[in-house]
């Protein structure tokens, strides 16, 4: 009870305590206020969402994308370690590549298609625009002609679509996607019929299937090129896409686009198309490998990849100039003058002049005047066009002595090594040429040949005077009249002349030049 009544004494002193407002102010200003915390709305940090194209380096981009498995197996065992023992095979590549990888990528992702498609160009040209195969092969893709042209490649004297690299790479992706197709989805299958044949690939599985045995890649009786074409490309996956594991220093490329296809609508002659973009001839001609000679085709292809930074410049240098794309010179026929020959020396088609002139036919009378678009610069400024890479690579030393031979009627690469004692292959090689191309009628072959051990070979020119003879200066020099024949690309029994040169390998330990 006294609990109980203490209790109720509290509440009855609380209740009838009377405050007047004063009082109940002075109160309020010595309690101490607390404010109730205001709840607000937890705000999270968002983090970048991390992906393929968000990085910095198209050869991270590529990594992340690769997913065929990597089996283990000796051949791609054998190219992996050769990459990795040779890194500077890698980083020259990735020096080609820059200008060309991102474009590349991007339209393999557009496709869907796996990403060591990308890689590609690495196992078939080591990314070089110029690289032509023994097997005819041409570009960055390395197509034969004919596959080229099924796929929508132009090659004509003007222009090579297989070294184009936008149109090889169109055409590269469409013959994978058809070869996808036609083995069931096997992308293994397909890479190996992009290189030796869908036929070739199609017969190994028939003969697999007969002997009751696995039809994968792996299994079956292949080409030893493509034996290891395969294995190589999945070894470069597995070496870009974990360089860091391999200590691998892969030079990085910008994940961003750096050229931009233009196209002026009119025939360009490079050198004044570099100038309008503000580049050397050389970096015009090397971002466009397709065009042979000095000027983009006057019909079909006539489009020009540029630096993305130097697009306005051109566009607006060649708007400023009246779309002007080649100069055009005044030619005055001569007595013995066609249009073939005229075309011929000023280095340009019979075609064109006809279209400048408006000729339907190909007669032409002695002193009419013709226009003739002519190159800006001196032909051998032009130094990626065909003719002066093959020259660089004609001249490049591969013996003591050095032959010409002009292709005659019946001549061919095998005929012609078994006369000069070399092989048919090397050949071709020292004419930049695959063994089964084509020879014409009065082209210039390249022969190199080795010297007998202890000769010193010296290059001579002898000028022919009255009384000599073929055997006479063979006889004076210790060389053989057939060789004579054979290094002045004369016929059996020729008539020499008084005045005339010919050329001499002459061994200067035997004999005084």
């Amino acid at each position: 009870m006294f609990l109980a009544g203490c209790q109720i004494t509290g509440q009855s002193d609380v209740a009838t305590t009377t405050n007047t407002p004063e009082q109940q102010e002075e109160a309020l200003l010595k309690t101490d206020i607390v404010q109730t915390p205001v709840e607000t709305e937890k705000v999270e940090e968002t983090k970048p969402v991390i992906t393929p194209q968000t990085q910095d380096d198209v050869w991270e981009r590529i990594a992340m994308q690769l997913e065929m498995p990597v089996p283990e197996n000796k051949r791609v065992n054998y190219y992996r370690n050769w990459y990795l023992k040779h890194p500077q095979h890698l980083k020259t590549v990735s020096e080609r590549a820059e200008p060309f990888l991102y474009l590349i990528t991007e339209k393999v992702e557009e496709r869907g298609i796996p990403l060591e498609i990308a890689l590609l160009p690495v196992v078939e040209s080591s990314f070089d625009q110029f690289a032509y195969s023994h097997g005819r092969a041409a570009g960055l893709w390395q197509f034969v002609p004919d596959t080229g042209r099924r796929f929508g490649l132009e090659q004509n004297w003007w222009y090579d679509g297989r070294r184009d690299v936008v149109a090889s790479t169109d055409a590269a992706l469409d013959l994978l996607e058809y070869l996808h197709k036609k083995f069931d989805g096997d992308w293994l299958h397909a890479l190996a019929a992009y290189n030796t044949g869908e036929g070739r690939v199609f017969r190994a599985i028939k003969k697999n299937k007969a002997k009751g045995l696995p039809t994968d890649f792996w299994h079956l009786s292949l080409p030893k090129e493509t034996s290891g074409y395969v294995p190589k490309l999945i070894a470069v996956a597995d070496v870009v896409k974990n360089k860091e594991r391999y200590g691998l220093d892969l030079p990085a490329i910008a994940n961003k686009p750096v050229v931009e296809q233009v196209e002026p609508g009119v025939q360009m002659d490079l050198a004044l198309a570099a100038n309008y973009a503000g580049l050397s001839l050389s970096e015009l001609q090397s971002l466009n490998p397709a065009y042979n000679h000095w000027a983009t085709a006057p019909d079909g292809a006539s489009h020009l990849l540029l630096p993305k930074d130097n697009v306005a410049r051109f566009n607006s240098n060649l708007t400023e100039n009246n779309n002007q794309g080649v100069k055009v010179t005044r030619y005055k026929v001569k007595s013995g003058d066609s249009l073939g020959l005229i075309a011929k020396r000023h280095n340009t088609t019979v075609k064109v002049i006809q279209r400048a002139n408006s000729l339907k036919g190909t007669n032409i009378r002695v002193g009419e005047h013709l226009l003739i678009p002519v190159s800006l610069k001196d032909e051998g400024q032009y130094t990626l066009s065909a003719p002066q890479r093959l020259a660089k690579l004609t001249s490049k030393k591969r013996g003591d002595i050095k032959l010409t031979h002009t292709v005659q009627k019946g001549d061919s690469f095998w005929t012609i090594a078994r006369k000069h004692g070399v092989s048919h292959t090397s050949l071709a090689r020292w004419n930049g040429m695959a063994p089964k191309d084509p020879l014409r009628i009065g082209q210039d072959l390249v022969i190199w040949k080795k010297a007998d051990e202890g000769a010193r070979i010296r290059t001579i020119f002898y000028q022919i005077r009255e009384g000599d003879s073929l055997s006479g200066i063979a006889a004076r020099y210790k060389v053989s009249v057939s060789d004579l024949v054979k290094w002045n690309s004369l016929k059996k029994n020729a008539y020499i002349q008084p005045g005339q040169k010919l050329k001499l390998y002459i061994d200067v330990t035997k004999v005084s030049a």
